[in-house]
Formats: structure tokens, C-alpha cells, sequence
């Protein structure tokens, strides 16, 4: 089958099309026809290198890590799909592999997708849905009635998570360029920061959450937002101790972790507030959760453009230089 690869990590033109063998199928798989992909940063990290000692892959690598299409074939353990059930996922981290035609995937996360969606945005979901239900339902346990940051709100966690955070009756401030305020206020944002203009640290106070996705300094001045019991979830890092214990990381790993992430820690303790990591896991429970907002209307999908499968690595340029106004969507046929 067709698919986009890497044989080595690296920034420049690492990433091509090749023929690679057919997925087998194990008992609890459900082997797919994948109609439709997306790109997420998460594929420019691995593509450069920066989770290999996390992520040990075997290269060579096929690349993507969220898709939607149909059912082709199920294991004989698989009890919740058929032949022909139309589906989408985020595969297992140990299992990626969506710029491609076909995918074996583990029944568990899987989930049928939305009736109101095409393929294309449905492909668009999986990752930063999960990433977004994860930081602020799992880890962040938003109410009624709280504050939450969401930087970066025109990316594609962004745009989900703005509308998630929306959706449970949250008080929603977001970091963008002022080009996009319209946007991210249809989406549900009620206060947008222009970070070209403004500092988000100097403009909030007394929020609940902070879903942080830029790292570095934006992570360190989102402390100064939160108020006493507060929460800052990072998806960029630096990953923390329970990540490592929970990911089964060995030592090595769980004390590079402690000391990568021991001054914001530290940070957020003297506020008397908190800081974990979010690698974002695999669930078809959750990702099923999802697909019942979106097909009542609560969440919709935010596409930038589609590209056609030929066009991988031109998308993966453009994802990259952050221009992207929610997600860039590969179509397979």
C-alpha cells in the first residue's frame, strides 16, 4: 500500500511516499480503509526527532495519528464493528500510521463517526478532541461556572477545546492575533488576547485553568493567571513525574522528567497552584463521547484546507508554519 514514511528523523525532507507491507490484523483489530487524515504538531515532533526517547518507533516510520474511514475487515475477537461501519480514531501511540491507505487498529480505539460529518471533517477531530476532553474534563474537571485560558485558539486544540470549554458552561479566554477574534469568539470564546499586542499575564487574573500548548515562557506567565488551587495543563511540555509513572517510563526517564520539570512545579506550588503534563492517550469511550456533542450540534469541526493525499508534505510545510486556522485535512480518495 501507499503511505508517507521517514527512515531517519530530521527537519528537511525526510518525509516521502512509499510502498509499504499491508497491515496484519490481530484478534481484536479492526483493519480500516482511511479515507481522510489530519495533521497535528504532534507529526512535526515525531518527524523531527523530539519524542525518540519517549516514542522509541522502529523506522522505518509511517506517519499520521488521526484519520477517519471505513471498516474493511475485524479480528474474531471484535464484537463492535462490522465490515463497512464508517469510523475515525486516534491509533495508539505505539501504533500510528494514518498517511496511508489502510490501518490495523485495536477495537478499543475505535469509534463510529459523527452522522453529521464527512470524512474529511471527521478526520479533523480525533487527536485534539481528546487532547482538549482529557486536559479540561479528565485533568482539569472544568465546572460551570470557572475561568479557563486556551492559548493558541485558532490551532486545532484550540478551536476544539474553546467550544468544549463552552460547552460546560466555563467563563473562556483565549491567547490569537486579532485576525482571528471573529473567529474564535463564533466559536465561544468571551474574552480573546492579541498576543502580537498585549500581555495575557498583565490582562487575566483568578482563572482556574490554564490549557497551555506553547511551553517555555508562556507556560511560566501562565502561573500568573491562576487564582489559589489553580490548574496549568501543558501539552508542550515539560513532561512531569506522574506522566513518567503512568507512561511506564523507565529511571532514566522519570528522573530527566523530575528535573525538566521541577522549576515550574516548584513555580506552581509557591502559588499554591498546580502543573501537570498531557501526553494525549488513545480512546474510542471518549472519542464516542465526542461524536455525541458533535452530532447534537455542540461542537463543530474548524478545517483550514484539504489537500489531496499527493500533497502530504506540502501540508505538513504549511501545518508547520503556523499559519492554519484550525486543522489542515489529507484526502485519501
Amino acid at each position: 500500500m501507499k503511505a508517507f514514511i521517514i527512515e531517519k528523523y530530521g527537519k528537511a525532507d525526510v518525509v516521502h511516499l512509499a510502498e509499504m507491507p499491508e497491515p496484519t490484523l490481530q484478534a481484536d483489530d479492526v483493519l480500516v480503509e482511511i479515507h481522510a487524515a489530519s495533521i497535528n504538531p504532534l507529526d512535526l515532533k515525531i518527524r523531527d526527532g523530539a519524542f525518540k526517547l519517549l516514542l522509541p518507533y522502529r523506522l522505518p516510520l509511517i506517519m499520521g495519528n488521526d484519520f477517519a474511514g471505513v471498516v474493511v475487515r475485524v479480528g474474531p475477537r471484535v464484537k463492535r464493528f462490522k465490515p463497512g461501519d464508517e469510523v475515525y480514531a486516534r491509533p495508539h501511540q505505539d501504533r500510528i500510521g494514518t498517511f496511508a491507505e489502510r490501518i490495523a487498529i485495536k477495537e478499543d480505539d475505535l469509534a463510529l463517526k459523527p452522522k453529521a460529518l464527512s470524512m474529511e471533517e471527521a478526520a479533523s477531530i480525533p487527536l485534539v478532541g481528546l487532547t482538549a476532553w482529557q486536559a479540561l474534563v479528565e485533568k482539569g474537571k472544568l465546572k460551570k461556572g470557572q475561568k479557563v485560558l486556551i492559548h493558541a485558539g485558532s490551532g486545532g486544540v484550540g478551536t476544539f477545546a474553546i467550544q468544549l470549554a463552552k460547552h460546560l458552561g466555563a467563563t473562556v479566554a483565549t491567547t490569537a492575533s486579532a485576525s482571528n477574534t471573529d473567529m474564535l469568539k463564533r466559536l465561544g470564546a468571551d474574552i480573546v488576547v492579541d498576543y502580537k499586542k498585549d500581555d495575557f499575564a498583565a490582562v487575566l487574573k483568578d482563572f482556574d485553568v490554564v490549557l497551555d500548548t506553547q511551553g517555555g515562557e508562556t507556560l511560566k506567565k501562565s502561573l500568573q493567571v491562576l487564582k489559589p488551587g489553580g490548574k496549568v495543563i501543558g501539552i508542550a511540555g515539560p513532561p512531569d513525574p506522574d506522566f513518567a509513572d503512568a507512561s511506564g517510563a523507565p529511571w532514566f526517564l522519570k528522573f530527566v522528567f523530575s528535573i525538566l520539570s521541577y522549576g515550574v512545579r516548584r513555580a506552581a506550588k509557591r502559588r499554591d497552584a498546580s502543573y501537570s503534563f498531557l501526553f494525549m492517550r488513545a480512546s474510542g469511550d471518549q472519542l464516542s463521547q465526542i461524536t455525541s456533542l458533535i452530532d447534537a450540534g455542540i461542537i463543530k469541526p474548524t478545517i483550514d484546507r484539504v489537500v489531496p493525499f499527493a500533497a502530504t508534505k506540502d501540508a505538513l510545510d504549511y501545518a508547520e508554519s503556523g499559519r492554519a486556522k484550525g486543522k489542515v485535512v489529507i484526502k485519501m480518495r
